[in-house]
């Protein structure tokens, strides 16, 4: 088993034990299981999947962070964390529009970064939500 933290700046998000955990870093997919060697990994928005101890899936959107591991301890450090059942859909679709609309008026490349980032976050909500 991985014992998995997750910290926002809230506080502690979830604590548990969990068989495995599946997300996204800037280097891409990936999958921890037990015993996995040590990792630092910057995360992008994604959804994260992690099974339980029963083996059950759980589904997260989270905005990016910081991932360690190690001696099957993990600890995610995020901005923005939301399980299935917490997605406000209305309100994420809102966003998806907004950031769509700053994309097409947008010359500056660090506004039209941020846009864009919105914009993913906002699909990847919308894409936990829908998941089964």
């Amino acid at each position: 088993m991985i014992e998995l933290k997750i910290v926002t700046p809230h506080g502690c998000y979830l604590k548990e034990n969990v068989q495995s955990i599946h997300a996204a870093s800037v280097e891409g997919e990936f999958t921890l299981l037990p015993n996995h060697m040590p990792v630092v990994m910057a995360m992008v928005p994604c959804k994260l999947v992690l099974h339980d101890e029963k083996g059950e899936e759980q589904i997260y959107a989270i905005s990016g962070g910081l991932l360690q591991f190690d001696a099957n301890k993990a600890m995610l450090l995020s901005d923005a964390i939301e399980g299935k059942a917490e997605i406000d859909i209305p309100r994420a679709k809102a966003a998806l529009e907004r950031a769509k609309k700053r994309m097409d008026k947008l010359d500056d490349l660090d506004q039209l970064r941020r846009a864009e980032l919105a914009m993913k976050r906002a699909i990847n909500r919308l894409s936990v939500s829908d998941s089964k």
